[in-house]
């Protein structure tokens, strides 16, 4: 299976703030789980991610914080890696559109990408009006400038989207904008852009998202808010021309000899996917193989493509970016040749997720408000494997959910706790004080006891079945079945009886259980390496044991067990969070 090849990104985080539990569950958790699982299964797997430094968001936070926009940038791109790291999220890669040992490859690869349209005349130059601030002297880039939402009327919209309704908005369409800046009222003034003729590919491009309703025939399990948001707004709107390039200094320079692209970067929703390329370039060249063979990744219909998103970025990543790509093509195929770029075998997004504080109401999470559970502080005190177990298991994969700090507290102890932990330490007690620590011998098989090592196998499957759909809240429902399965043989078989009266009964028992344990512990590594590992660890395990394949392996009698250990600790809510 090791021909198998998936290219799996996990979009890029703006650079200028922490990371919080809505990040993690968004985009970043279910792509890493996804990942892990796929290399379980043998196939070869490349994991991109870096931060998305150019364009405006790192600009204005500079700004407000009085910092040097590099400064800032590479503050927070190595602390959101320390927080990847620490919640055991492994990328191949993690790069920076603007860090210094990337910058380079990126800013070629995304100037290559700009003139390989502008090439097919798939741009067009135009003069516009723009809103200016005369106090600040300078034309404002689309989140230096706000307003209320021509679509929605909220007045959480900026010049180019609206915070609530999620719609794309021009800055010039925004109702009584206010400058960022010096919160004057800007004037329009004119100015020159190059705009992305999406029109021209409008046809190609609703064809390809009509046919990812056909599970069977695509080969991939699109979710509906995927579809639904961007055939949806090709349906009701179309789609219009996009303005491609800004009026900025900070982000990747024009690629054109023309005086009225002086000054003028590209837009940072142009280049920052082409950061999955560029990191995929340099990651290539970081393991000898050159920068080129990114194309073995990118441009070989051999490799699938999946991008894991958030619920605000499902436009630009199943519109604006395969529009990018199809604008590349040579031939009007919707996939296009080999040795041109692929579209995404999937696009996979969840939606929003919301917090809820003991005794408050549920509200939006807000770096503004402070409403929110931040990374940095979570691991300062806490396993990173509780946090994954629950983001996954309240997952928002089809709609909004909550991080309810009282409920993950409860599913912790209650869950974690009580049914997976609990049978991992009750068998591997019960292994060291009655039989030395070794795998007892099986004898023969029971009714009950080949009904549970079925039980197992079925798991297995059924587990691989839910993680291949990116259904990850109902792999992992699985897994948990078979913990409370393995507790629901352990009180049937009663070894802690049968000890007394039948040890060959209960090193039978024990023998099932600590098979179970073996299941258990590949089916929960992409959930929660962390656990996996202490498991492991106290089964002895050898060799590649996350391997899939491996999962229902029987475990020969007389193999030594390591340690037993708890696995997974109590949480007190009087020391989660507390102020």
């Amino acid at each position: 299976m090791a021909d198998r090849r998936f290219l799996v990104t996990a979009a890029l985080p703006y650079s200028n703030g922490r990371l919080h539990v809505g990040h993690i569950a968004g985009a970043y958790l279910p792509a890493d789980t996804y990942a892990r699982y796929l290399r379980a299964t043998g196939a070869n797997v490349r994991f991109i991610c870096g931060s998305d430094d150019n364009g405006v968001a790192a600009l204005k936070t500079a700004r407000e914080q009085d910092r040097t926009v590099e400064e800032l940038t590479a503050h927070f791109s190595r602390s959101q890696r320390a927080d990847f790291d620490g919640l055991n999220i492994e990328f191949d890669i993690y790069g920076g559109t603007h860090q210094p040992e990337f910058v380079e490859t990126h800013e070629r690869l995304s100037q290559e990408f700009f003139l390989r349209i502008y090439e097919k005349d798939l741009f067009t130059k135009r003069r516009t009006h723009q809103l200016y601030d005369a106090e600040a002297g300078q034309f404002l880039p689309d989140r230096f400038v706000r307003g209320t939402c021509p679509h929605c009327s909220s007045d959480r919209a900026f010049g180019d989207q609206c915070e609530d309704c999620g719609r794309s908005v021009e800055q010039n369409e925004l109702i009584d904008p206010v400058s960022m800046m010096t919160g004057s009222k800007p004037e329009l003034r004119e100015t020159v852009h190059w705009y992305l003729r999406l029109d021209e590919l409008q046809s190609r491009l609703a064809s390809w998202l009509s046919e990812k309703r056909d599970t069977e025939a695509c080969g991939a399990h699109w979710r509906p808010i995927v579809l639904n948001q961007s055939l949806g707004r090709i349906e009701a709107e179309g789609l219009p021309e996009r303005a491609m390039t800004r009026d900025l200094t900070w982000g990747v320079p024009v690629p054109l000899d023309d005086p009225d692209a002086e000054g003028k970067s590209l837009y940072v929703w142009f280049d920052a996917p082409i950061g999955y390329v560029s990191f995929t370039a340099a990651h290539c060249e970081k393991l000898g193989e050159g920068a080129e063979a990114y194309a073995r990744w990118w441009k070989d219909p051999d490799c699938k493509i999946v991008h894991f998103i958030g619920e605000d970025n499902i436009v630009f990543h199943a519109i604006t970016w395969p529009a990018m790509l199809l604008a590349t093509h040579d031939s009007d195929s919707v996939q296009g040749l080999s040795g041109e770029y692929q579209l995404p075998h999937n696009v996979v997004s969840n939606s929003f997720l919301n917090i809820k504080f003991p005794g408050k109401e549920e509200e939006k999470i807000s770096k503004s408000r402070g409403t929110a559970v931040w990374i940095e502080d979570y691991l300062q005190t806490f396993d990173p494997d509780p946090l994954r177990y629950y983001l996954t298991a309240i997952a928002p994969e089809n709609s909004r959910a909550a991080f309810d700090i009282d409920d993950f507290i409860a599913r912790n102890n209650g869950e974690l706790v009580n049914a997976f932990g609990n049978f991992i330490n009750r068998t591997m007690t019960f292994a060291h004080k009655y039989f030395e620590g070794r795998v007892p011998e099986a004898g023969s098989y029971k009714d009950i006891d080949t009904e549970h090592i079925e039980r197992c196998a079925l798991a297995a499957k059924r587990t691989a079945e839910e993680l291949d759909l990116c259904h990850f809240k109902a792999a992992l429902a699985e897994v948990m079945v078979l913990a409370r399965a393995g507790n629901g043989y352990f009180d049937s078989t009663k070894p802690f009886m049968s000890r007394k009266t039948d040890m060959d009964a209960c090193g039978r028992a024990i023998h099932v259980c600590l098979r179970t344990a073996r299941t258990l512990t590949t089916l929960i590594a992409p959930f929660m390496p962390s656990t996996a590992e202490r498991c492991a660890k106290m089964l002895n395990l050898e060799g590649d044991w996350r391997r899939w394949s491996s999962a229902t392996d029987d475990l020969s009698p007389g193999h030594a067990l390591g340690e037993p250990e708890i696995l997974i600790k109590k949480l007190d809510s009087k020391e989660l969070f507390a102020d």
